[in-house]
């Protein structure tokens, strides 16, 4: 592939903690457009991985490069969700200055609204159908309607890679749906797509494939490549069952490789978790 056409890099990077290995070895590209999850179970080093693109955590070994260049903080190549907190009642923003942070929000000083500004939050925030809330206190609104606006604010510098780190985490299938929809929307506009999260049917109409880490190791491949009692049994070296029940795809194995992913599969609808 050639590097013009590659969003993200990975070449053989690695990552240990304290002689513990979160991962090694990865090496990957990412093309624009293209939609990867990225899965595992607790302490695998998913949200890890994303702060080392951000620049914020330096590898162990080899290297990341964002759009050719090394990864570093503040690229504005670079847009970022991070995993959910609810902002207090109290907090004194607006929807929309929330957005407007992501618009102008890298200039020394206040920020100065001009004309332009004002009109790029506006267009930011019908895109993800929050501007219904823009003038609303941000404490006051849903969880499920302050991810849209931290999508509006992430999708502000019209980035090329954009980071999800579980945006859809405490949220229900309504808003799980609107928010990954959005983002996969967003893939198709040549974004491409890293989104951390444990429940992969809720995006898996968006996936082109996944990144799975557990053990110090990764598979990367199509979800039918990669989630697969085999594949996964090896990844954790014990036995982990992969099964495919109404479009659903559910994972279940011993000890901490145990966990489920569930939600919607495609062209369904809601339906309960299976325990």
């Amino acid at each position: 592939m050639a590097e013009a056409q590659t969003a993200l890099s990975l070449r053989d990077a690695s990552l240990s903690f304290g002689g513990r290995t979160l991962w090694e070895g990865l090496s990957a590209d990412v093309r624009p457009g293209e939609f990867i999850a990225v899965l595992g179970a607790n302490g695998s080093g998913k949200s890890t991985l994303l702060k080392a693109i951000l620049g914020l955590q330096p590898l162990s070994g080899g290297r990341i490069e964002v759009g050719g260049a090394p990864a570093r903080k503040g690229n504005r190549k670079v847009g970022y969700i991070p995993q959910q907190r609810l902002f207090t009642a109290e907090t004194p923003l607006r929807g929309r200055d929330l957005v407007g942070l992501g618009v102008d929000g890298a200039r020394w000083g206040l920020p100065l609204r001009g004309a332009a500004q004002r009109r790029r939050v506006d267009e930011l925030l019908e895109h993800v159908g929050a501007a219904s809330v823009a003038d609303r206190p941000i404490g006051t609104l849903s969880g499920g309607e302050q991810q849209r606006l931290r999508a509006a604010q992430a999708l502000a510098s019209s980035p090329e890679l954009l980071l999800c780190d579980e945006p859809l985490l405490s949220l229900d299938l309504a808003h799980q749906r609107g928010v990954s929809d959005l983002i996969g929307e967003q893939a198709r506009r040549g974004t491409a797509v890293l989104f951390v999260t444990h429940e992969i049917n809720p995006i898996i109409r968006h996936v082109d494939r996944v990144l799975y880490l557990a053990n110090g190791g990764h598979r990367i491949g199509t979800p039918d490549e990669v989630l697969r009692t085999e594949v996964l049994s090896s990844l954790y070296g014990s036995r982990v069952d992969v099964v495919r029940v109404g479009g659903r795809i559910i994972v279940a194995g011993g000890q901490d490789s145990a966990h489920h992913v569930h939600g919607e599969g495609p062209g369904h609808g809601p339906e309960e978790a299976i325990a």
